[in-house]
């Protein structure tokens, strides 16, 4: 037996956090993502500078990629008038973010 752990997400390359908030500047819900993105960061980098580990960006960058990429997804949904009332938090997907 390996004593290596479980196949574990590559983290996202350094710039990654730059280029996701241009992406959500260029989304139409920039005016409620934006801010949003920038609490969630702002609170990770709180968390990581007293945790020492970047794991709370890293978790951030990818909650946020996975908001952006399912976002067409969730707008042709609403589009075709499906009842969204039995939706669940994509928190709860995703697990909770710092």
């Amino acid at each position: 037996m390996s004593a290596q752990p479980e196949e574990a997400p590559a983290p996202p390359a350094p710039a990654a956090a730059v280029q996701l908030l241009q992406d959500l500047r260029a989304d139409r819900r920039a005016d409620t993502w934006v801010p949003a993105f920038e609490q969630d960061w702002a609170r990770a980098l709180d968390d990581a500078r007293h945790s020492f580990s970047l794991a709370p960006v890293h978790t951030v960058v990818r909650a946020w990629r996975a908001r952006l990429a399912a976002a067409p997804a969730v707008d042709a949904f609403l589009a075709r008038g499906c009842d969204d009332s039995d939706g669940i938090d994509l928190d709860q997907v995703l697990g909770a973010h710092p």
